[in-house]
């Protein structure tokens, strides 16, 4: 029996094993996914903190259903461990682990090599391996397919298959999650392409190849550089609108009218998660590694990194119309994560705008019932405040930073003095709020 015919039998009789390297918002949903289909699942982290607490089904990622996690660590279809030898065991290996970008923008790539270079000290024939990581186009076969063969002394196409599947999460999404949303898959070869659907499909309704992995690539920085675009576009009408006195929600509710050539995109404090903000810096490496200068993206960038200044300088003016100062104001931030109904601050527009609030002398809260504490990207510590109304009423300004569905525009009205909201959680205009 050929390699690729071992791992087909073991994929159809669901006796594949399959290793998943690092367990954040991307890699605990997917290796769930995997066993609550019955197949056996072992969860590969540094952190022995999140190792004991995904033994001991202890649930940290909001996408992930207590009820499931609880039934396959019981049923010991997932085990975590810290013990990376054990990928010898594996006959598919999915790479989930950070791809952060360093203090020059530039992507950090120590993670995806680590995890390369630790799976070459124990890659066996006959695995497949994916890296499900948001990267740069041309990353599988020219940073990770050499690691692998050296590390391992295996050649991809005869001894393994090496593949890029880009992770598609939206945390708090209600309507799609790992099942039911699509996913792409390029491989270096045909072999690896029929055996990383055959992987995948056991878990995802939808897998759709392309031709390769640089094509797959491109795909997820594609996705979030197209919303980057449209969302840096709609915030600059936005503080225009702002000067000339146009509501820029009415004129995007109009605008939606159209059944054809538009889509909506609504303004805000900035663009936070890990993709969005993130993704087009990728881009723009490689981009210059073949002399090409992204000039739409750069300006989208540069959009959405001054949005943060720009709301800052909102809440100045709004206290100064009230004949305040920032500087020994009190400000209370309603909600630091960077959308709805999660409990995520990563690059949240938020932790900026109260950084900046802090520089300037301001003495801030915030509240948010998803999030009890937090650190902001210079260091400060907050914890999560009490949100009764005379707390509201004892701040200077109240700023609506992120739209969870339990604040209540008519309460937080009621009780505030000065209101910026960057959200339009409240409709009715009135003359102590004061919009994006």
């Amino acid at each position: 029996m050929t390699l690729k015919q071992n791992i087909r039998d073991k994929i159809n009789k669901s006796e594949e094993l399959v290793g998943v390297i690092g367990l954040g918002y991307v890699g605990l949903p997917l290796a769930v996914s995997f066993a609550i289909e019955d197949i056996q699942v072992i969860g590969f982290e540094k952190s022995e903190e999140k190792v004991q607490q995904v033994n001991a089904a202890e649930n940290y990622i909001g996408d992930v259903k207590d009820e499931d996690l609880e039934q396959v660590v019981k049923n010991d279809k997932l085990k975590a461990t810290t013990d990376f030898s054990k990928l010898a065991e594996c006959d598919a290996i999915l790479i989930c682990v950070p791809t952060p970008l360093d203090i020059f923008k530039k992507p950090d790539m120590g993670y995806i090599q680590e995890s390369c270079e630790t799976i070459g000290a124990y890659l066996k024939q006959g695995t497949f391996v994916c890296l499900e990581s948001t990267t740069y186009p041309t990353t599988t076969e020219s940073f990770i397919l050499p690691i692998l063969e050296e590390k391992s002394g295996l050649k991809e196409g005869k001894d393994f298959w090496l593949a890029f599947s880009p992770e598609r999460v939206d945390p708090g999404n209600k309507q799609f999650d790992t099942r039911n949303t699509p996913k792409v898959i390029g491989a270096m070869n045909d072999d690896g392409l029929e055996i990383g659907k055959a992987v995948y499909q056991k878990v995802i309704e939808s897998v759709y190849s392309v031709s390769s992995p640089r094509i797959a690539e491109m795909v997820k920085i594609l996705e979030n550089t197209y919303r980057l675009v449209n969302i840096s576009l709609i915030n600059e009408l936005a503080l225009l609108c702002g000067k000339m006195d146009i509501n820029i929600w009415e004129v995007i509710d109009a605008a939606k009218t159209k059944p054809y050539g538009f889509q909506a995109f609504y303004p805000g404090p900035g663009i936070g998660g890990h993709c969005i903000p993130l993704d087009p810096f990728y881009l723009e490496h490689i981009a210059k590694k073949f002399g090409f200068d992204l000039s739409m993206i750069h300006a989208a960038g540069h959009i959405n990194n001054m949005m943060a200044h720009r709301m800052t300088l909102k809440i100045t003016s709004a206290l100064n119309r009230h004949k305040k100062a920032i500087n020994g104001s009190k400000i209370l931030f309603l909600g630091v994560a960077y959308k709805p109904n999660i409990d995520d601050e990563r690059e949240s527009p938020s932790l900026k705008i109260i950084d900046e609030t802090a520089k300037k002398g301001g003495d801030v809260y915030y509240h948010d019932p998803f999030i009890s504490e937090i650190k902001t990207d210079e260091g400060r510590l907050y914890n999560s405040s009490e949100f009764t109304p005379e707390f509201l009423n004892s701040m200077d300004c109240v700023v609506i930073s992120t739209k969870h569905d339990v604040f209540d525009a008519e309460y937080i009205k009621e009780h505030s003095k000065l209101i910026v909201d960057l959200k339009n959680l409240i409709k009715e205009p009135s003359e102590n709020v004061y919009k994006l």
